[in-house]
């Protein structure tokens, strides 16, 4: 398990070198006392392990910009790629509030030689909410303009590169309007708005954070987290604590049918990661602890469970389950 006896951590995701793997994780200190006021004081810490086990902590990567850059606010969630030339980038959220008080986010990203020091790029940011498939402050009853977490990936071709992140479609119920964004790329710096991977639907979530698409045991998978009261009436009816939530596709670039999602982990875990072991290629599943019995917010990485098929389902396994 990771965890800082005076910060809150939260969302978070990996990178692997080849010798180390690097964990790259959201933070905030405990010294705000209100655990719900972490967001807006989000930097981004890293760690490194030989094990998944044992980490032990670095130079964190990124701190929020200066007053008036697409990140003044806070710095948040992303994802850690490979350029063919060696650098590594690391997409993340930029958070900004409006000029009414209401969160925006961008997304943008730095790059590395070494995973340790970023540079944050000149371009920044690289993608926003459009208004034609995504939803803006102008249009929204939620309470935020949703368009973060960037998952990046290289398409399975080998030519260029795709990104999926969290966003809400410009129509469709309140509750039901999360969708998967997409946007693609030819070289990880210049980026193109794609229309979404999914639909909203009144059988559907306002929000679908935190993706991650993996191809576990020649499978397609989309993994997303959403708290049930943050779903529509038809998902809290059939799942009232689900969090992390898992469903089949046919390619790592679906299309992705929410309607099929099932939990592969309730509300005291969240934002569920998996990751491929380098010595023996099994699939692990990692999430943050997210409130305790009282409902209170406890924060900190689980140490690795594996997961597999279940039929169509993918799940902890139970041996796992049992143990943890």
């Amino acid at each position: 398990m990771f965890d800082l006896p005076d910060s809150w951590v939260w969302d978070f995701w990996f990178a692997d070198d080849g010798d180390r793997y690097h964990l790259f994780f959201l933070y905030a200190s405990r010294a705000l006392h209100d655990p719900d006021a972490r967001h807006y004081r989000a930097s981004i810490g890293h760690a490194v392990s030989d094990d998944l086990g044992e980490w032990t902590r670095v130079e964190d990567a990124l701190v929020r910009g200066a007053t008036g850059e697409f990140d003044d606010l806070a710095t948040w969630t992303g994802s850690v790629v490979q350029h063919p030339d060696g650098r590594w980038f690391l997409f993340y959220t930029g958070s900004h509030l409006s000029a009414d008080g209401r969160n925006v986010q961008r997304i943008g990203y730095a790059t590395s030689r070494d995973l340790f020091t970023w540079h944050k790029a000149a371009t920044n940011p690289v993608l926003a909410a459009d208004g034609e498939w995504y939803e803006t402050l102008a249009t929204t009853e939620w309470h935020d303009e949703a368009f973060r977490d960037p998952w990046v990936f290289a398409d399975p071709s080998g030519e260029g590169w795709h990104m999926l992140f969290t966003a809400r479609a410009t129509s469709g119920p309140t509750h039901g309007r999360g969708v998967v964004g997409h946007a693609v790329s030819p070289d990880l710096e210049r980026w193109q708005l794609r229309a979404p991977l999914s639909a909203p639907s009144d059988d559907g979530f306002g929000q679908l954070e935190v993706t991650q698409v993996a191809e576990v045991d020649g499978r397609a998978v989309l993994l997303f987290s959403c708290l049930a009261r943050d779903a529509t009436n038809a998902v809290r009816a059939r799942h009232p604590r689900g969090a992390v939530w898992a469903v089949a596709a046919e390619a790592l670039t679906g299309p992705f049918d929410i309607s099929s999602v099932s939990p592969i982990a309730d509300d005291d875990l969240y934002v569920g990661r998996l990751l491929r072991r380098r010595d023996d290629g099994r699939w692990l599943f990692f999430a943050f602890r997210h409130d305790d019995p009282a409902g209170r917010f406890v924060g900190g990485v689980t140490d690795p469970v594996p997961v597999a098929w279940d039929g169509d389902r993918l799940a902890i396994l139970e041996e796992a389950r049992r143990q943890a």
